[in-house]
């Protein structure tokens, strides 16, 4: 899966910009006049409006067709930041807000067209599991869904389904906001008792980044080890790497091929903003992130069985691949799958700055000692506070910029404590140095812990995990 959130990717420039928005429109017209299928028109349409809103916000005016971008003036308010209006650019290689609040995910639910995670299925997935709900959906950390009701419809009539997710692993080195989606899944695999299938794009990564397949698919094994230090079950939990995997397995290899004849050129160049200089594996590769969807992708674990419901919590920015799997599915035969969206983790400079594993200050890593940590958060952490204290006693903290404030609402398990939190540094009764110090005392046990857990991940675990395997589930 490409891993926007951790920002390794950078910006296009507004160049690059400009000429993707020509060729996006150049695309259009020709889809129009050769009455192409109105799906096809509609997410090319929908491609060229993103690139369009992508522009603005890094220029601080409207796309024109006869007008090439200039270099900002220094100085010059038209840059980054400029007006209210200026809209987030999210896809599966670049996140990119103007706002120090981060992306305004409203505005993305009604984009991407998914619905939001609301107090109502919240309360319906505390019946069905007879427990209170995790922390990320009590406090809409992931926050908006396709089709979970009816993933809840099937459970409360006993029939099966099962989880999906993935990681790119471009880099041996991974960071907390690497492990959202795992802490989550992890949770719902516990709570919903069903197996797992987790998904390394090693051939992804070897496609975008200048790796070597050895070296990709190197980070896929050392990353897997972090991946199983989050506690997974054995049992019940299949990690695959792309490389491996799809040599291994007929039935993984069919749907891919099967997805890949039922999705044209101009869809994937509409959807995901390929052009006509991009490598035909990247252009094939959507395909391979889709085929775990559907779960006779893995016989060795549902048998031939074509039916069983798949649920997919990822990153928002992953939704384009399963909007593209969604409009595929019934077209081969299959179930859609339903999904989860997370909101992006933010970099400790500020939700409007990009984690970069090559910046070890963006962010926390799994690695990071306890005195790194501490240092990180007290000289990296971006904060709400005000200049003088003074001033943050007579005005109060922002917890909505506050990055120390931002990652206790992912980690800190009590809600009340958050809440007094909250309030005593919105109040001024809190200082930036204190809330600081709170991160850290939640930071350091949790990442030591982590390592701990890691250490003993031989690898004899690993290859037990990536061995294709019945998993302790009846599919009969």
């Amino acid at each position: 899966m490409a891993d926007v959130p951790n920002g390794e990717q950078g910006c296009a420039s507004p160049l690059e910009l400009f000429n993707r928005i020509a060729a996006q429109g150049e695309l259009v017209r020709s889809l129009k006049a050769g009455k192409a299928p109105q799906d096809e028109i509609d997410s090319a349409v929908q491609m060229l409006l993103s690139l369009k809103m992508s522009y603005k916000a890094a220029m601080g005016e409207d796309y024109k067709a006869d007008c090439p971008p200039r270099n900002p003036a220094p100085g010059n308010d038209s840059g980054l930041g400029a007006t209210e209006a200026e809209e987030d650019f999210v896809d599966p290689w670049t996140v990119q807000t103007s706002s120090a609040k981060g992306i305004d995910y409203d505005k993305l639910i009604v984009r991407f067209g998914s619905s939001k995670i609301d107090k109502e299925l919240v309360n319906r997935i505390e019946r069905a599991i007879g427990q209170k709900p995790h922390r990320f959906l009590r406090r809409g950390i992931f926050f908006s869904h396709r089709d979970m009701n009816q993933i809840l419809d099937a459970y409360e009539n006993k029939k099966p389904f099962y989880l999906y997710t993935g990681r790119g692993p471009s880099s041996e080195a991974m960071h907390v906001g690497h492990l959202i989606p795992f802490i989550f899944t992890k949770w719902l695999q516990d709570v919903f008792n069903v197996p797992l299938v987790i998904q390394m794009t090693d051939d992804e990564k070897y496609l975008w980044k200048d790796l070597t397949l050895d070296q990709a698919y190197g980070y896929a094994v050392e990353n897997a080890k972090d991946i199983i230090a989050c506690g997974f079950d054995i049992n019940k939990t299949f990690i695959f790497s792309d490389l491996d995997y799809m040599g291994a397995s007929p039935g993984f290899y069919k749907n891919v091929v099967k997805i890949q004849k039922h999705v044209t050129f101009n869809q994937v160049k509409g959807i995901f903003g390929f052009t006509d200089s991009d490598s035909i594996g990247k252009i094939s590769f959507p395909a391979i992130q889709a085929a775990p969807s559907f779960s006779n992708s893995f016989p060795q674990i549902f048998g031939d069985k074509t039916d069983v419901q798949c649920l997919i919590p990822c990153a928002i920015d992953q939704d384009p691949y399963f909007r593209m799997t969604r409009d595929v599915a019934p077209r081969i035969g299959y179930p859609k799958p339903a999904l989860l969206h997370s909101t992006f983790f933010p970099a400790l400079q500020g939700a409007q700055t990009k984690m970069s594993a090559s910046d070890p200050n963006s962010s926390i890593f799994l690695t990071d000692t306890a005195k790194q940590i501490k240092t990180k958060v007290n000289k990296h952490a971006f904060s709400g506070g005000r200049d003088t204290v003074e001033e943050h006693r007579e005005f109060g903290g922002n917890c909505d910029v506050d990055v120390s404030f931002m990652y206790l609402t992912f980690f800190l398990e009590d809600d009340d404590r958050l809440e007094q939190i909250r309030k005593d540094y919105t109040s001024g009764a809190m200082l930036t140095g204190e809330l600081k110090k709170i991160l850290i005392e939640v930071l350091q046990p949790l990442i030591a812990e982590h390592q701990a857990r890691r250490k003993e991940v031989t690898d004899e675990i690993v290859k037990e995990f990536m061995t294709p395997r019945k998993l302790s589930y009846d599919f009969q």
